[in-house]
């Protein structure tokens, strides 16, 4: 069975075959991206099934994307737990326009499997580099709208 850092590194570097990547999780385990919220996107799955979607949804919003490892640094590695920060360096489908998306994740792992796998990313990254208008296309909050930035 594999430690916290094993499975981490498995799940990236699998992150092309979605069914597979998703398959390192727990039947209800959890991928969380909590500040794509920001952006109107869903910013947490649940379960194989959701979490299968996500990666489709990227790798169809990013053909190329891929973490090589070479692109991965872990940080903290305990047999339960591991923080890693790694890049995938993708051009988005709908622009063509190349981005270097630095991800920060901390992964938590029982029975090797991955309970929860919490990410950050530079959103507004993500932004300029798959809308047409770039961080423009984001709307603006609606008065009365609370903002979080957690």
């Amino acid at each position: 069975m594999k430690d916290a850092k094993g499975t981490l590194l498995d799940y990236l570097s699998s992150f092309r075959d979605p069914e597979k990547a998703a398959s390192l999780f727990a039947e209800d385990g959890v991928l969380e991206l909590p500040y794509l919220s920001s952006l109107g996107v869903e910013p947490r799955y649940v379960g194989r099934d959701r979490i299968a979607g996500s990666l489709t949804w990227v790798l169809s919003a990013y053909p190329d994307w891929e973490f090589r490892p070479e692109d991965v640094t872990v940080l903290i590695d305990t047999p339960d737990q591991a923080f890693a920060e790694y890049i995938a360096h993708a051009t988005a489908a709908k622009t063509g326009r190349k981005v270097h998306h630095l991800f920060m994740g901390r992964a938590v792992v029982e029975d090797g499997q991955i309970t929860l796998l919490r990410e950050a990313l530079n959103v507004l990254a993500a932004a300029q580099a798959l809308l047409p208008g770039g961080a423009a296309d984001v709307p603006a909050p609606a008065p009365g709208d609370e903002i979080h930035s957690f």
